[in-house]
């Protein structure tokens, strides 16, 4: 489906945007891995995650956090990144979306964990390979509108030994869905993430 390139403001900062409008109410945000490391709205995983919304009915957002791609501003460990997806979500609903959901990879799953810690109200949540051997997710935190954690067996990043216990602080009704022999990077695996979202996204009326 064809997104359109949008920019949208986060503080004094520009944040660079792809966003494909579907449904005229219900929506999501989606997050990218860490920028240091590579990661942008382009990562290859940020695009299975679209493409499982996209199939759902969901009009999408993927954006660039500060000092990623196009974006303004420079990497802010976390911090200024939790505004950005703040703004992302201002940003939906001024298009008139009256629900809003978040997803994310990696560090940008991180991202949205922390940002609904301060405040921040969504109608859903999914992750993907949430970093927790890698980043620090702090005691304390809830996400009661998480739904699915999608990790792979092999993943030495978000290793699902680790992601299990957190699960019954995070949300007991959610489930934690492992993809077998895939590693953090899901080569080969894209479209089972694609399948595996699809099968967890409550979809679009």
């Amino acid at each position: 489906m064809r997104e359109d390139h949008i920019h949208f403001q986060s503080g004094k900062w520009e944040m660079e945007g792809l966003y494909q409008t579907d449904h005229p109410k219900k929506g999501v945000v989606i997050t990218h891995p860490h920028p240091l490391y590579g990661g942008d709205m382009y990562n290859p995983v940020v695009e299975a995650i679209v493409a499982a919304y996209q199939k759902s009915g969901f009009t999408t957002l993927r954006f660039n956090f500060r000092g990623a791609g196009k974006s303004t501003g420079t990497c802010d460990q976390g911090i200024g990144e939790q505004a950005d997806v703040a703004s992302a979500l201002d940003f939906m609903e001024s298009e008139g979306l009256q629900e809003v959901h978040l997803s994310g990879y990696s560090f940008g799953a991180w991202v949205n964990a922390m940002a609904l810690q301060g405040g921040l109200a969504v109608q859903g949540m999914t992750m993907v390979a949430p970093p927790v051997a890698f980043i620090d997710f702090e005691d304390g935190i809830r996400l009661p509108m998480l739904s699915v954690v999608v990790a792979g067996s092999r993943d030495e990043i978000a290793p699902p030994v680790l992601i299990r216990p957190l699960m019954g602080q995070w949300n007991p009704d959610a489930r934690i869905d492992i993809i077998e022999g895939a590693d953090h990077l899901f080569f080969g695996f894209l479209d089972e993430v694609t399948h595996r979202l699809v099968q967890r996204i409550q979809p679009c009326e």
